[in-house]
């Protein structure tokens, strides 16, 4: 039987602090993963010392990214979903200024950031975001454990010894899905939407109770970084000194409107002016505010990134207080089902690793997956669904990511606003088209993306090596 891999809807959206899910989130993930190795040797309570490298675009951008901080917090035995962000700062400084790290709250050893952190510019063979794990141990031994934080807050090791079980797992799903084509067959053969497949799939995993729950929750912090961002106002951290947009935009968006929680926002917003610039400004500030957020070391949910976590909220939020007010749970349902199987289908045939594939493979992907749960909503489809999924990543094949300073900042916050636009004009394309006379296949354009993702020359992948981030420097600005 042919082996597909297992992603479910809550592997593409997943809660995370920010501001990079495969700079801090895989860090932090990987960290606590390493914890769950010791304890499973029981070498945890013999560790005397602990030394921590970073590979590639984890290093090069690893400062920007706060990668190095990640990773400590998942040391200390933080989770990403449930810490108190407002407790990094304090964490890490005491950790810099006593020099002791409390490992998984369990034990004190000692620590230097200056020293047992080291930033390797060299590339490991298996992935450019390698990190490597090394611990001395009471009885003079030592063990070291290397994970490689593929995109989107994946995890893995070079030696999948758990693959086989996990494909298994995958072969009794009701509906196995590698390519757009299958996903469309599907849907013929059971005259059954792409969200209603998508279910199908998902109720094989979790009762529907724990579906609904869980995408509750995604959507709760999905609207939550966006009312924050709206919210707050200032500069956002990391030496550019850049400003936060969404706070005065929103200001002049709202005008009077009174609200006293995110779920009266919404009702406020829908209260708003509604000409077209002022959805071009609505949806440009909901994105920009969840980006902001992500820069901050915020909570966001990555869609399928961090980087990239506001374009799929932005579109969202379009269709429940500017398309139709009336948007109920299953709208949302729904479109979340569809923007994650469209965003499993681009990680199964190429990357959602802008270190692998540039930005085309965070924004120009959470794009494609916001215009296809648009376009089902819109009552698009399935054969629509695709080609708006396709027309939103046809446009952003080629994208680099050149962030400047490292920091996940420029260009990146602008790009899911320009993403999520791109998205709402690819559903609107594809509603007035003839889809089963498409001319480029959604399979075709995540082949060609993945060619072009490897054409691409590695200064242009998260690297901070070439375009923007060698024209503009911290000096400049």
């Amino acid at each position: 039987m042919r082996k597909i891999e297992c992603i479910s809807v809550f592997d593409m959206l997943k809660v995370g602090v920010g501001p990079s899910s495969s700079h801090t989130l895989g860090p932090w993930r990987a960290a606590q993963r390493w914890i769950g190795e010791l304890k499973a040797k029981g070498t945890f309570d013999q560790v005397e010392s602990i030394h921590i490298d970073l590979y590639g675009s984890l290093s090069l951008t690893g400062k920007g990214h706060a990668t190095d901080i990640a990773t400590l917090l998942g040391l200390c035995g933080h989770d990403p979903v449930t810490m108190d962000i407002s407790l990094i700062e304090s964490e890490i400084q005491n950790i810099r200024d006593n020099k002791v790290l409390p490992l998984n709250a369990e034990k004190n050893i000692s620590f230097s950031m200056d020293t047992d952190v080291k930033f390797n510019r060299k590339f490991l063979e298996f992935h450019p975001n390698g990190m490597t794990f090394r611990a001395k141990l009471s009885n003079g031994k030592k063990t070291a454990s290397s994970f490689y934080s593929i995109g989107g807050g994946f995890v893995v090791k070079k030696e999948r010894k758990n693959a086989k079980k996990k494909m298994q797992t995958f072969e009794d799903f009701p509906f196995p899905i590698e390519k757009a084509t299958e996903l469309l067959a599907y849907c013929k053969a059971e005259n059954k939407t792409i969200s209603e497949i998508v279910l199908e799939n998902e109720k094989s995993l979790r009762s529907e109770a724990d579906i609904d729950a869980g995408l509750k929750q995604i959507w709760q912090v999905m609207l939550e970084s966006m009312f924050t961002g709206c919210h707050t106002e200032g500069t956002l951290p990391g030496g550019l000194n850049v400003k936060r947009r969404a706070f005065e935009m929103h200001q002049r968006l709202i005008g009077e409107e009174k609200y006293n929680s995110p779920e009266e926002w919404i009702t406020a917003i829908r209260n708003t002016e509604v000409k077209f610039r002022q959805i071009l400004k609505w949806v440009s500030c909901f994105a920009l505010s969840v980006n902001e957020v992500n820069a901050s070391l915020g909570r966001v949910v990555t869609a399928p990134t961090n980087g990239s976590a506001g374009t799929v909220p932005a579109v969202m939020m379009y269709y429940m207080v500017i398309e139709n007010h009336d948007a109920t749970f299953e709208d949302l349902k729904r479109f979340m089902l569809v923007a994650g199987e469209i965003g499993s289908l681009f990680k199964k045939g190429a990357t959602i690793s802008a270190a692998m594939g540039g930005c085309q493979a965070e924004i120009g992907v959470s794009s494609a997956m916001a215009a296809g749960g648009l376009t089902e909503l819109l009552g698009g489809t399935p054969e629509q669904v695709l080609m708006a999924s396709e027309i939103a990543m046809e446009h952003h094949l080629g994208l680099t990511c050149d962030p400047i300073a490292g920091l996940v900042q420029v260009p990146c916050i602008e790009r899911n606003a320009m993403g999520a636009i791109k998205a709402i004009n690819a559903a609107e394309i594809a509603l007035e088209s003839d889809a089963t006379r498409a001319k480029v296949p959604l399979d075709k354009v995540i082949e060609t993306m993945w060619d072009t993702a490897k054409d691409m020359n590695s200064k242009y992948k998260e690297t901070s090596e070439g375009g923007l981030a060698v024209k503009v420097s911290l000096s400049d600005c």
